[in-house]
């Protein structure tokens, strides 16, 4: 096993560092996409991760399968799925800003379900993640106020970002066990199977869609998915959960430039930005202050 996804401090190496870069932008896509999309959740997150899941096949039938490995990239799958809910839907009821900004705060739920697998996470990264979470309260009070639709995307956002956490170790995991490509073909194909029963039973559209809604599905596909989940995922193998999630949360400015451009879903209100920055500023404090002491020479 490599020794980089047991230590929740030492950061990536310069290869992974840049499919982790790739990544950001990928994800940061996301967001605007999904306001954009007009399909409902549930159809939106079975047909996103079913192209994912066929376009990593070929090359996942390279290689053999083990079945504690097999198991675990199901329950990746799954896990994934709901927080594709909680995220889809944080992006169509509250702004792309407030929205990334709050699912940024997996790291602090990657540290605590580190901890409590029995991992190291230094004393003073916590006061990032006290930040970051003062930053929630704050984003979340002020949409109360404002909007009881957008409080509940906060809501929402905030579960996204528990679970987000939760795929990235469980996924960590797997990939101990399985090649990525044959992980991300089961998690992404079991995510879409988990989407299809829901959209069926409430009765939502699946196929019949404006050429538009397919484009929209393939920029979410192509980039959130393959050049977004899938470098993650690449990186997982080397790099502890930990360590991605925490860079993840680059992907908030990029999302919320992307909608303050183009115009896409509900504009945030100016009184979440000090939240918001709190966030951001937190999450900055926790990459930092996980930067390890000293290099160990090879």
């Amino acid at each position: 096993m490599n020794s980089g996804i047991n230590n929740h401090t030492e950061l990536p190496a310069r290869p992974d560092l840049i499919r982790l870069i790739i990544g950001i932008f990928g994800v940061g896509s996301s967001g605007p996409l999904i306001a954009l999309s007009a399909m409902p959740v549930p159809t939106l997150i079975f047909w996103r991760n079913l192209g994912g899941a066929l376009f990593t096949l070929p090359f996942a039938l390279k290689h053999s399968l083990n079945r504690k490995g097999v198991k675990l990239a199901v329950l990746a799958g799954v896990v994934l799925a709901i927080h594709f809910v909680g995220f889809f839907l944080s992006m169509r009821l509250t702004s792309i800003t407030a929205g990334t900004a709050i699912v940024a705060t997996q790291p602090i739920f990657a540290a605590f379900f580190v901890k409590l697998t029995g991992g190291h996470i230094p004393t003073k990264a916590w006061l990032g993640m006290l930040i970051s979470f003062t930053g929630v309260l704050l984003v979340t009070g002020i949409d109360l106020q404002l909007d009881r639709k957008s409080f509940l995307g906060d809501i929402a956002a905030l579960i996204s970002g528990a679970l987000a956490a939760a795929y990235m170790l469980i996924g960590s995991r797997a990939q101990q066990y399985l090649e990525t490509t044959s992980y991300t073909t089961i998690c992404y194909f079991v995510c879409a199977m988990t989407a299809l029963p829901m959209a069926l039973f409430m009765g939502y559209e699946i196929i019949h869609f404006e050429a538009k809604q397919w484009w929209i599905l393939l920029g979410l596909i192509l980039g959130a998915q393959i050049l977004g989940h899938t470098m993650f995922n690449l990186t997982l193998k080397r790099v502890s959960p930990a360590v991605v999630s925490m860079i993840v949360f680059f992907e908030v400015p990029i999302a919320a430039l992307l909608s303050l451009i183009f115009n896409i879903g509900k504009q945030p209100t100016l009184m979440i930005i000090p939240g918001v920055i709190l966030i951001l500023v937190g999450c900055v404090l926790v990459v930092l202050r996980t930067k390890p002491v000293s290099v160990i020479q090879p």
